[in-house]
């Protein structure tokens, strides 16, 4: 069944599917020859008019070589609204003063049903939403943690930096753990994952290469940096950033490199800045060897400017 209005939930997830579709470059039909599901069906996934399967959300992940964890905890707030799991508890039988009685018959209107039981493929804490909503924001936290290892923190930002209402009663010490390491000229020519400024960053432009490798120019406005990132690349393929005249770079140096996210140290830079990117291929996905010149190959530019 679908539902013409997307939930505030199904319209995260869905706009968070339609990058990822922008990134591959795939049409509906190309989506549709490399995975399992129709074009209808991700006509429907991608305009938040049904919730995908978790593996259609993995499938995309894939192909988009995106990391699956902040995708996955959108589904699970989408799956759990669609599924009515998450919804909130009735109001509680108004009393009377000739109803004093406090027993468990009295009290059951307060209560939320048992909720349905998970499909096979659901984490097991989704025993957690029977306290409503905020219980199943908890139980996308737990299953992110056991699907992102190592990636808790990060996660714990995403899903409820970004996506969650702030409320000043959350704030806890803990959080300060996930902040950045550095601001302003402190960052400069330092990793921005390292420094954890890459929590949260803004996009300030997309590019894809005559390769097939995607770039990304991204600045964060707590540190007051900006940096660039590429993946699906060869060894030997070169990535430099500039804005004001510093010029950052970094290099594809091995398969593990060219398997994951390849980041260039961070520059500062402020509203207003233009930062520009140029990526520099290798010839046939290898180095210049030991001769430390650039790589031969036609270079391709984009520029965005900081907000």
């Amino acid at each position: 069944m679908t539902r013409t209005t997307p939930s505030p939930e199904r319209a995260r997830l869905a706009a968070a599917l339609r990058d990822l579709r922008a990134r591959t470059g795939l049409s509906m039909a190309g989506l549709a020859e490399r995975t399992a599901f129709s074009k209808s069906s991700w006509e429907r996934y991608l305009n938040g008019k049904s919730v995908p399967p978790r593996d259609a959300v993995r499938d995309l992940c894939r192909l988009a070589s995106e990391p699956e964890g902040r995708c996955l905890a959108l589904w699970e707030i989408a799956e759990s609204e669609w599924s009515g799991r998450a919804a909130p508890a009735p109001a509680p039988a108004p009393r009377t003063e000739t109803a004093p009685r406090t027993d468990t018959a009295a009290e059951a209107p307060s209560t939320v049903p048992e909720p349905v039981p998970p499909e096979a493929s659901a984490p097991a804490s989704r025993d957690d939403t029977r306290a409503g909503r905020g219980g199943a924001a908890v139980a996308v936290l737990a299953s992110v943690c056991a699907v992102v290892v190592g990636g808790v923190a990060i996660t714990l930002f995403l899903v409820l930096g970004q996506d969650a209402p702030r409320s000043s009663s959350s704030a806890s010490p803990s959080s300060s753990a996930t902040g950045p390491r550095c601001r302003g000229a402190a960052c400069e020519g330092r990793n921005p994952m390292d420094m954890k400024c890459g929590v949260g960053p803004q996009t300030l432009a997309s590019f894809r290469t005559a390769s097939g490798a995607m770039l990304e120019l991204r600045h964060s406005e707590t540190c007051g940096t900006s940096w660039a990132r590429m993946w699906g690349t060869r060894i030997g393929d070169r990535l430099e950033v500039t804005a004001d005249g510093r010029p950052r770079s970094a290099e594809v140096e091995n398969e593990a490199d060219a398997a994951a996210y390849v980041y260039t140290p961070m520059t500062t830079t402020r509203s207003g800045t233009v930062v520009r990117a140029c990526f520099r291929p290798a010839p046939n996905g290898e180095s210049d060897g030991e001769s430390g010149g650039k790589p031969d190959g036609k270079e391709e530019c984009f520029e965005g400017r900081v907000r």
